[in-house]
């Protein structure tokens, strides 16, 4: 008998984006942990990518929440995609209620533009009200970004993916980078792999040691391998990432 039950499905919002897949273990919980996928925020990614970490974390004893949302392409952009982020992390209360999870530690672990995107949801609580996102049903008390794109100032300079942050976010590029947040109230560990030749090492060193100049708790942690060693749940890199959220989880 697998040690995981079959993943069920939440749906958030009407579109065919705005939906969740819950992996729960059979055995003992260790926590709750978002998982929130890549790809330059465009729609030929999907969480199909997050799934094998979804598994890996249920494996571990995680309730893994796997979430999709709206991408370039398909809606997504500002204020779409981070009105889905808010919304389908919310909509984890509801799983909570049907399956007895406590939410009181919810860990995200976020790849590319999803370690974007799960540190941006962890400072949610310190948005104004009427902000986009603000006054979380849910809150994130831990992040591990993979390899996340942590500075949009900075990418969106470099034109990084054929321009992908001016095509994402236009004229609302603060509204959403993780660096304008800073200090985050929840530790962030930015994960990022040597060889990584899609997202440079200077997004998540630049978040950091800004975190930190700000009084933040913030970490950076290299790993080998490029940047799909990071969510290849056979590698070095990725058994790094996980014994980061299960120690966000544990340490609650």
């Amino acid at each position: 008998m697998s040690d995981i039950t079959v993943p069920q499905r939440y749906s958030y919002g009407p579109d065919a984006s705005q939906w969740a897949e819950l992996y729960l273990p059979r055995g003992p919980l260790v926590g709750v942990a978002v998982v929130i996928h890549g790809g330059y925020w465009r729609s030929a990614y999907s969480a199909d990518l997050g799934a094998p970490l979804a598994r890996d974390l249920t494996a571990h004893g995680v309730a893994a929440w796997n979430l999709e949302y709206r991408r370039m392409g398909n809606g997504g952009g500002w204020p779409a995609t981070f009105l889905d982020i808010a919304a389908g992390i919310d909509a984890l209360a509801l799983a909570a209620a049907e399956h007895g999870l406590n939410l009181d530690t919810v860990a995200a672990l976020g790849h590319s533009a999803g370690g974007q995107l799960a540190v941006w949801a962890a400072g949610r609580p310190l948005l104004p009200a009427g902000a986009v996102g603000a006054d979380p049903a849910v809150e994130v008390t831990g992040v591990v970004s993979q390899s996340g794109l942590l500075n949009l100032g900075q990418a969106q300079a470099q034109g990084l993916s054929n321009h992908a942050v001016e095509m994402f976010l236009g004229p609302n590029v603060v509204l959403g980078d993780p660096l304008a947040a800073v200090p985050l109230p929840v530790p962030v560990f930015a994960v990022h792999a040597l060889n990584d030749d899609a997202v440079p090492a200077s997004q998540s060193e630049s978040y950091v040691a800004a975190a930190v100049a700000a009084g933040g708790t913030a970490r950076l942690i290299r790993v080998p391998g490029d940047h799909f060693d990071l969510i290849d749940i056979s590698s070095d890199a990725y058994a790094t990432c996980r014994e980061l959220v299960l120690g966000v989880l544990r340490a609650a």
